[in-house]
């Protein structure tokens, strides 16, 4: 990932954390067939490996079920907002301002190995909808829910995927190549718009010592 000094976060708790907050990655392999990606939702087992353990899971029909030989990339993205000049003082005494993207992002890169153990899935399986359903219900929904022979046979559909990570880069561009000025006027326009995004984006750009 092409990273100016000025944006690259190398922190690895700090890495750690944006992986676990985002939570929802893109794994990209290249193999006989080509390039191959796959969406899936991730858990990191931050003190597996000295880098961290990356799990989840694909359909059986999914091409990731049988990994290609060598190193996959992860990508986890964070939140991203549209710059626009008109928070910058310069604009209004110059005008030679032009727009820009703000975004946080993580690339984790690692040699995936399938699993299909019903035991080790259910464990994953269990710890992925703790974690999802804690965040968004007062009644989270749990795999006990649903019976066990359905459950049985849901498993039998998937393989695991464990993903040790052998690097970890992280890229959090948020103005911080501009002055102060700049980077808080962008902010506060930003700040004025609704989305989770434009907010989340506005409190990276306002954190910048």
């Amino acid at each position: 990932m092409y990273t100016p000094s000025a944006f690259a976060e190398t922190r690895l708790p700090v890495l750690h954390d944006a992986i676990e907050r985002i939570g929802f990655a893109a794994l990209v392999t290249h193999g006989a067939s080509g390039l191959e990606a796959t969406h899936l939702p991730m858990i990191l087992v931050r003190d597996e490996g000295p880098l961290g353990t990356l799990y989840g899971h694909v359909a059986r029909a999914n091409t990731h079920a049988k990994p290609p030989e060598g190193d996959a990339l992860v990508m986890f993205s964070g939140p991203h907002a549209y710059i626009s000049p008109n928070g910058y003082p310069g604009k209004a005494a110059h005008g030679k301002e032009v727009p820009t993207w703000n975004y946080v992002a993580v690339h984790a890169y690692g040699r995936p190995h399938a699993f299909d153990d019903a035991d080790t899935l259910l464990i994953l399986l269990r710890r992925l909808t703790a974690k999802h359903e804690g965040q968004t219900q007062p009644r989270p929904w749990s795999v006990d829910d649903a019976p066990g022979d359905y459950i049985q046979r849901m498993v039998r559909a998937i393989v695991g995927l464990r993903i040790p990570l052998d690097r970890v880069e992280g890229k959090w561009k948020v103005s911080q190549n501009r002055t102060a000025e700049d980077r808080l006027g962008a902010a506060a326009l930003l700040a004025e718009r609704p989305g989770d995004d434009e907010q989340a984006i506005a409190a990276e750009m306002r954190a910048i010592p």
